[in-house]
This record gives C-alpha cells, sequence and structure tokens, in this order.
C-alpha cells in the first residue's frame, strides 16, 4: 500500500508540512517497503489559486490510497471525494514518526464528508 505524507523535506527525517495544496514536497511511500519517492510541488506553491485541487487530483492519480498532512481544506477535500483515498490531517512531526504511526493501525481516518 502507497501513502503521501507531506514534507518540508525530501526525507523521511524532514518535518511533515502542515500545509497540504502549498505544501513544498509529497514524499510517496510504499509502506511495507518503507521505499519511497520524493514529489516536488512547486506548481502548488507557485499557483496564484486552486494549489488545493490540484494538489488533490495529484494525489488521487498517484494511486496513493491515503493521504497524511496538516489541513486539507474543503475544495482539496471535494477534489479526493469518492477516490477511496483515505484522509488524516493533523499529522505533525517527522514524516518518519507519522509513518511508524500509520503502519502501528493507531491513527483514524478523519470522517468522510460524502453521505
Amino acid at each position: 500500500m502507497k501513502i503521501i505524507i507531506t514534507s518540508k523535506g525530501q526525507t523521511l527525517d524532514s518535518p511533515v508540512d502542515p500545509r497540504f495544496g502549498r505544501g513544498a514536497f509529497f514524499l510517496l511511500i510504499d509502506v511495507e517497503s518503507g521505499d519511497f519517492e520524493v514529489l516536488d510541488n512547486a506548481e502548488g506553491i507557485a499557483a496564484s489559486h486552486g494549489a488545493g485541487v490540484q494538489a488533490g487530483q495529484r494525489v488521487v492519480n498517484s494511486g496513493a490510497k491515503a493521504l497524511l498532512t496538516g489541513h486539507v481544506g474543503p475544495k482539496a477535500g471535494q477534489a479526493m471525494a469518492g477516490s477511496g483515498v483515505e484522509l488524516y490531517s493533523h499529522a505533525e512531526g517527522t514524516v518518519q514518526e507519522m509513518l511508524d504511526k500509520f503502519r502501528s493501525g493507531t491513527m483514524t481516518p478523519d470522517p468522510s464528508e460524502e453521505s
């Protein structure tokens, strides 16, 4: 299973970026192997508007099954609605700490806004 964690840097030791649409990097991580790919979010940072929606589509297109980040706005949430991507907001600490917490099964996804 692959997940995305927003990050301020390009390593697992980097702090989680609390911003989603304008977060610096997305780390696409294979939960089982620990292998990861760095996705630069320069386009989102530079966007004059719609950064959250663009980021949401990028997450969906990446094949990730979960997103761990600090905060996702309503438009970005709508962009991912029905995609099967579970959202875990309020992420903090390092990417590795959040990965370990996710692996432990102690995290609870945000409630779905779908009816």
